[in-house]
């Protein structure tokens, strides 16, 4: 299980309201800082999530933690009829609505304020569910993925892209230094919240990844799971099915 990291310290309010008020500060500001703070990369990574999703022709799609929509508007290049973007900052939300307002998806994309370990959803509702960068700030991950696995159709596709540590140690090195050292730095310099992007990076140094969450989805009762390391390691998509 992965240690809880939160973004304020000093409060006491639990994870996912600290969560809730840090990305709902950010969110003017970050898809801007994820293109800097990533180089683009993440928009490759994303493509790769749809490609994979693509081949599964679903009829609809729910993308948990879907922040400003980036993933939800990529996509509508599936053979989807209904994509919802489920999020529990409406800051990020209204940042999203505008985007697929000005791209004309309204009648595809519907953007939803909620929380993912209780979705407002039946059993057995969607052909594919997407969190990208998400499922690390669950207040508690097995709760969130066990949601999912309840309103995920039999043989549909859960897809996970998710920040991981390289295992060489070379890339290992370039990674700690950059995530602890230069990430933190871009966000003081240009966040509204200073400690915003070290909780980035604090919650990805500790998060499970490759078996260890593997593992984790095959506990919940996920099927047929799967990871893929990108870019030398420092994301994972992940893939599992529903029996």
């Amino acid at each position: 299980m992965s240690e809880k990291v939160k973004p304020y310290k000093d409060s006491e309010a639990t994870k996912k309201e600290q969560v809730t008020k840090m990305f709902d500060t950010i969110s003017n500001e970050y898809d801007g800082l994820n293109r800097v703070i990533s180089f683009g990369i993440d928009v490759k990574w994303r493509n790769k999530v749809v490609k994979i999703v693509k081949e599964k022709n679903p009829t609809n799609i729910l993308d948990i933690a879907t922040g400003t929509g980036d993933l939800a508007i990529s996509l509508t290049d599936t053979s989807a009829k209904e994509i919802i973007g489920l999020d529990i900052s409406d800051g990020m939300l209204e940042v999203g609505r505008q985007k697929i307002s000005t791209k004309k998806l309204d009648g595809i994309i519907s953007m939803v304020i909620g929380d993912s370990e209780d979705l407002p959803f039946k059993d057995h509702t969607f052909d594919a569910i997407t969190v990208a960068f998400g499922v690390r700030n669950f207040e508690n991950l097995e709760k969130g993925l066990t949601e999912i696995l309840r309103v995920l159709k039999p043989n549909g596709i859960f897809v996970i892209l998710e920040t991981s540590v390289p295992t060489n140690p070379f890339y290992k090195f370039g990674y700690n230094a950059y995530s602890k050292l230069i990430l933190p730095t871009i966000g003081k310099l240009f966040s509204k919240d200073q400690v915003a992007y070290k909780y980035l990076s604090e919650s990805a140094s500790v998060f499970p990844y490759g078996e260890a969450l593997n593992n984790i989805l095959r506990k919940i009762g996920f099927n047929s799971v799967e990871d893929q390391p990108q870019t030398m390691g420092v994301a994972t998509i992940y893939t599992a099915t529903k029996a």
